[in-house]
């Protein structure tokens, strides 16, 4: 049992806001290339692919910065850095979350499968990048956006010009929550010279967030007037509006337990921007 805690631990399972997240952004994509009626199998295809991506991604986050969270105080009692599970046994679990992800998609067309191979690079990839970019976040929200083409072509079988809108709106909204999330481990991250966007940033953080929330609600917007989305979609982004606006509330003094608390919020941003999808369509 205390190995399944283990294990559970390094999926991060017990801290599914980065599955809201990552749901969230894929369900935008499945009801609009869905038309408001997509079909159910490819709908729980995508939730079961979101929550098995974003679990082999944890697993491969930390086995790529195991000497480094031991050094980070939020960070150092992680199972893999903590030696409580091998470099082994998390390269086991990572293709096996992997595989089992892959096994899912092969019930879908040959378009998205091919397109499968670009998610799990990016998983793959993005936890390596903050050694050698200052913009690992960047490569975040490519991993975390794949999902929306691959519904696209999933449900259309095809790439139309909103997937590329949706996919756009999402890469900027990561960035700025996954910033916020940076500006926590901040300090940290300057002692033992890991990269983020928060150190790119400086003292123009809360603004270029700010930026990035505002670009990812104008290219909502540019989707709703292109699908004639009704009143209830466009409520949606004003309530997200509000969030991001709590959210700088959050960050202004860059308190390291704040600006986490502003990560979290984003959960209730997304949820918001899909139940306004979800209503136009009803």
């Amino acid at each position: 049992m205390l190995r399944l805690h283990d294990y559970i631990k390094l999926t991060r399972l017990n801290r599914p806001i980065g599955i809201y997240l990552l749901l969230w952004a894929t369900l935008w994509a499945v009801w609009i290339a869905g038309e408001g009626q997509p079909n159910f199998w490819i709908t729980l295809i995508f939730i079961l692919g979101v929550v098995l991506m974003r679990s082999a991604g944890c697993v491969i986050n930390d086995f790529a910065d195991r000497e480094i969270d031991r050094h980070v105080q939020r960070t150092r009692d992680r199972p893999l850095t903590a030696g409580r599970v091998s470099h082994k046994e998390a390269l086991i679990l990572f293709a096996v979350l992997c595989l089992l992800a892959f096994l899912l998609v092969l019930c879908l067309n040959l378009k998205t499968i091919l397109l499968s191979f670009g998610a799990l690079f990016f998983a793959s990839l993005y936890p390596f990048t903050k050694r050698y970019t200052y913009l690992p976040q960047v490569f975040l929200g490519i991993a975390f956006g794949w999902g929306i083409p691959m519904a696209f072509t999933a449900l259309q079988n095809e790439l139309p010009f909103t997937a590329w809108l949706l996919f756009s709106a999402n890469l900027a909204w990561t960035v700025a929550y996954d910033t916020q999330y940076a500006m926590a481990d901040k300090a940290d991250d300057l002692k033992i010279g890991v990269k983020s966007s928060a150190i790119l940033f400086g003292r123009w953080d809360k603004v270029i967030i700010a930026l990035l929330q505002s670009v990812a609600l104008l290219l909502l917007i540019w989707v709703g007037v292109l699908h004639k989305f009704n009143a209830f979609f466009f409520f949606g982004l004003v309530i997200a509006l509000g969030l991001f606006i709590y959210q700088q509330i959050l960050i202004k003094d860059r308190d390291p337990a704040r600006c986490f608390q502003a990560f979290l919020n984003n959960h209730w941003a997304g949820f918001a921007i899909f139940f306004g999808i979800f209503l136009s369509y009803l």
